[in-house]
């Protein structure tokens, strides 16, 4: 369930279905009801299994540093449906979503659309109505029958590829990859991130039946550390930018950082802008994203590592930045996800586990993750709130982890501490 989203559908009697429905019928029928609004716009469209927030961040905040207005639509949402739809780092507001609802119940969309096909097309209506330069837009599961799939975008992004939804988009990473691939446009360039071999040869095969040109990390473009800093050097467009210092934490976020400077490139392009190496450092180090390893008080963090791929990179850098403290995990999970191999890699740093629910119909109980957990010391807690208000001594580190819902329903409580 999306916070705020049935006090929008109750008030204006828009009914959507809380559930997953693969493939474009029902909103491309929608969109050509309202006259195509998602054609009005300057799009970047990002899929993959990890790293698309963290790339879209890196590049809304360089295009920003360029002077382009951005707006994105990512999820699930950091507290409420409001901070899903965002123009310059402002949420919708609530007499602008009022307006979206209006215009989907005047055409008669109530009931033909799921809860984030509706979503989608209230983004669409939304920056076609604000009129922002560019449009970052996450796919929300997939991507081949995605409801973000009808842009034609400047350029295609896939940051990563892992098992996630094997349910809807197979058992293989090759599967998977098909669907992600799916984002690729005829004659519109694509940005794919390090993949291994098998899985990369998906991403080529799609690009060259598309006629894409296709640029990949460790093939085209590369970063690498230099006295503190990181070196961004692209092969294809001849440039290199040094002195990138950003506050994203970990070596993955690295390789992010450098898939949103190779696509900033192309949309850079578009709008016949300037390279400025003083901008792109600016922008990078901007870079912000709400629970991805975020600290919100002192020594304690909020990450929405939700799959062994993104909590192995957690791990990583929990061992790069805190080798010799005391980690104690706050942990909450959905019952689709791998949650023994999860657990496995949180147990090689964590020193304490705090197994909590999550108000999600897909949530695995606390009770049932404290059974499957390996750790010696391992407790249920009933109220995140009382543990995480508690000051944390300095050989300690607190991180909350498993489920971005498990983050953004702390987050709501939390607010008024943080």
């Amino acid at each position: 369930m999306i916070p705020l989203l049935n006090l929008y559908k109750e008030r204006w009697q828009v009914e959507s279905e809380q559930t997953i429905k693969p493939g474009l019928a029902a909103i491309e029928s929608a969109l050509n009801i309202l006259g195509h609004p998602e054609s009005q716009l300057n799009v970047v469209h990002f899929a993959g299994t990890n790293g698309k927030g963290s790339t879209l961040s890196f590049l809304e905040a360089v295009s920003r540093a360029h002077g382009l207005s951005v707006g994105k639509f990512m999820s699930p949402c950091v507290v409420d449906v409001h901070d899903q739809l965002q123009i310059d780092g402002k949420p919708i507001t609530t007499d602008q979503m009022d307006r979206m609802f209006q215009q989907l119940a005047e055409v008669g969309l109530s009931g033909k659309l799921t809860d984030f096909e509706l979503l989608t097309v209230m983004a669409f209506l939304y920056f076609a109505d604000q009129k922002p330069d560019l449009v970052l837009i996450e796919a929300g599961m997939g991507g081949r029958e995605d409801s973000t799939n009808v842009v034609i975008p400047i350029v295609s992004v896939v940051p990563s590829i892992a098992l996630e939804h094997t349910k809807f988009l197979g058992d293989t990473l090759t599967s998977i990859a098909r669907h992600k691939a799916g984002i690729f446009k005829e004659n519109r360039p694509a940005v794919i991130g390090d993949m291994i071999g098998n899985v990369k040869d998906v991403f080529v095969q799609e690009a060259k039946a598309k006629n894409v040109a296709l640029y990949c990390y460790g093939q085209h473009f590369t970063v690498t550390k230099t006295n503190g800093s990181e070196l961004y050097e692209n092969t294809v467009y001849e440039v290199k930018f040094g002195n990138l210092q950003r506050q994203l934490l970990g070596a993955h976020q690295g390789h992010n950082m450098s898939l949103a400077i190779t696509a900033f490139m192309e949309v850079a392009k578009k709008f016949q802008l300037e390279l400025d190496e003083s901008k792109i450092q600016l922008g990078i180090k901007n870079a912000v994203l709400a629970g991805r390893f975020e600290q919100v008080l002192p020594n304690i963090y909020f990450d929405g590592a939700h799959n062994p791929a993104s909590i192995q990179s957690l791990v990583s850098t929990i061992k790069e930045h805190f080798p010799r403290k005391r980690i104690e995990f706050v942990v909450g999970l959905l019952a689709d996800k791998d949650v023994q191999s999860i657990l496995k890699l949180l147990e090689e740093v964590g020193d304490a586990f705090y197994f909590a629910d999550i108000q999600n119909e897909r949530a695995m109980k606390a009770s049932v993750i404290y059974e499957l957990s390996q750790a010696e010391n391992k407790y249920i807690i009933n109220d995140a709130l009382t543990l995480l208000s508690e000051p944390v001594k300095a050989d300690t580190v607190r991180i909350v982890t498993g489920s971005l819902y498990l983050l953004s329903e702390i987050r709501q409580e939390f607010k008024n501490i943080i």
